[in-house]
């Protein structure tokens, strides 16, 4: 769609400024920003006028992990493409890089296009991917170099989930030495998941088959082994290294001390964690399943520890891990044994109002606030400033904000495909009111006017850290 559209009278927020400015749009591109109320300003003419008095213009937020339509556990992500996509624009989100799957015996290809197939056609928004490796072996590694050759330059692997995605510190090397070749970067979940089984088998033999178990069996101190092993695996490979879901005090302080050392090595965390605690785990009449996730929700002392890593910059990024699983009929396949509960929580759509409330409470800056939300992920996945800015030549993906509305988070009112909210209940001031994903309305005044098949798969450049 062509035409112009003048958003005007808005706080234009990004990772490096606040400026009351208009913004011009342009054949899907941000053209220009200027002052309002100066003569630049006054000259921006359009079809179409958005007022954003009184509102932020922020960029829409870019979520680097999620996972719809994931296999897992014998059943699958309860979110499609079409309904996680449009999910993710009622919260602001624009840009998602979900995880193709290689399942074991099979090619990267095969995997890349089985994902393909799934969003093409059906989604709100841009899309990209990351390749989740889980058979390293000489044709995977030869793979890989041609995957970051064609945009999909990030490769997650897992020292957790022995027999599934599980990858030995063979493997793991392998992988690394590929990527520090190839410019790719390796995601790692990090926790030892053979540690971790036998705790669970334990568990089980106790009779302790409670969701809250689930927490307990996935120790921190196995986060943070696991952590500290693959940054000396990474050290050993010359490989970048991206820790994703780090939800342990004990975990910050591998990857700070290992970023005090001048490693190239970055994490992220996840509003659960900011947000939920082990108290959630514990919740009577099975209600701690709908808290299931790997790594699991914490004891709430490891919360200030995660604000501070955001604030000090020794955790870089907030990303969703979207992966959500009904309560009535996939989360009970758990029942009577915490082990069985399907691993994941809902929160595409929750994550920059969570990560707003933040703001008010004080934890983050505004600035702050776009940089861990928008601009580093767009930076670290290789799609900025395409992706996470507003600067001219970028994508038109524009978030009208506003910061003094009201909500209270409900499934009875969210738009992910999922029976409960992880938030049920919760306040928070800021609300998304417009949202144009390249230029075109896809939220407008808090009605849904975007369509499957609007957003485009987004090749990526490699890790802009790293040059």
């Amino acid at each position: 769609m062509t035409g112009r559209t003048v958003i005007r009278g808005g706080l234009v927020i990004t990772a490096s400024d606040e400026i009351h400015a208009d913004v011009l749009i342009e054949d899907g591109r941000i053209a220009a920003l200027a002052a309002t109320g100066t003569p630049a300003a006054e000259a921006f003419t359009a079809e179409r006028t958005i007022d954003a008095t009184g509102k932020y213009v922020i960029p829409g937020g870019v979520d680097a992990h999620t996972h719809m339509e994931l296999p897992f556990g014998g059943t699958f992500a309860s979110d499609t493409f079409e309904t996680g996509t449009r999910a993710a624009a009622w919260g602001g989100t624009t840009t998602i890089v979900d995880f193709a799957v290689q399942s074991v015996g099979h090619s990267l290809r095969e995997g890349l296009d089985t994902w393909h197939a799934k969003a093409e056609g059906n989604c709100a928004i841009d899309y990209g991917f990351h390749m989740i490796v889980s058979d390293v072996n000489q044709e995977t590694l030869k793979e890989m170099d041609l995957l970051v050759e064609e945009g999909v330059t990030s490769f997650k692997q897992f020292m957790a989930y022995p027999g599934v995605f599980y990858s030995d510190d063979g493997q793991i090397l392998r992988a690394m030495q590929r990527s520090a070749e190839n410019g790719g970067l390796i995601m790692m979940h990090a926790e030892n998941g053979i540690a971790i089984d036998v705790l669970v088998e334990q568990a089980l033999a106790r009779g302790e088959t409670d969701p809250r178990y689930h927490g307990e069996v996935r120790k921190a101190l196995l986060e943070a082994e696991a952590t500290h092993r693959a940054i000396k695996l990474a050290q050993v490979a010359g490989a970048p290294l991206y820790v994703v879901h780090v939800s342990a005090m004990e975990a910050v302080a591998e990857l700070a001390r290992a970023r005090d050392e001048g490693l190239p090595v970055f994490g992220e965390t996840c509003p659960q964690y900011l947000f939920l605690s082990t108290d959630n785990l514990a919740e009577p009449d099975f209600e701690g399943s709908k808290y299931v996730c790997s790594t699991p929700l914490r004891p709430k002392e490891h919360q200030a520890k995660l604000w501070q890593g955001l604030r000090t910059n020794d955790l870089q990024v907030v990303s969703t891990d979207h992966c959500p699983f009904c309560f009535a009929g996939q989360k009970e396949l758990g029942r009577g044994d915490f082990s069985k509960i399907p691993n994941g929580l809902p929160g595409v759509e929750n994550r920059m109002d969570l990560l707003h409330q933040a703001v008010v409470d004080g934890h983050i800056s505004r600035r702050r606030w776009i940089e861990i939300a928008c601009a580093t992920p767009a930076r670290m996945f290789g799609m900025y400033p395409k992706k996470g800015t507003i600067t001219p030549g970028a994508d038109a993906d524009v978030v009208i904000y506003d910061p003094a509305a009201e909500q209270i988070v409900s499934a009875e009112t969210h738009h992910m495909n999922v029976d409960y909210s992880a938030y049920e209940g919760k306040r928070l001031t800021g609300r998304v009111e417009t949202v144009l994903s390249r230029g075109v309305p896809v939220i407008t005044e808090r009605e849904y006017t975007g369509h499957a098949g609007h957003g485009v798969y987004t090749p990526r450049s490699t890790c802009q850290y790293l040059n």
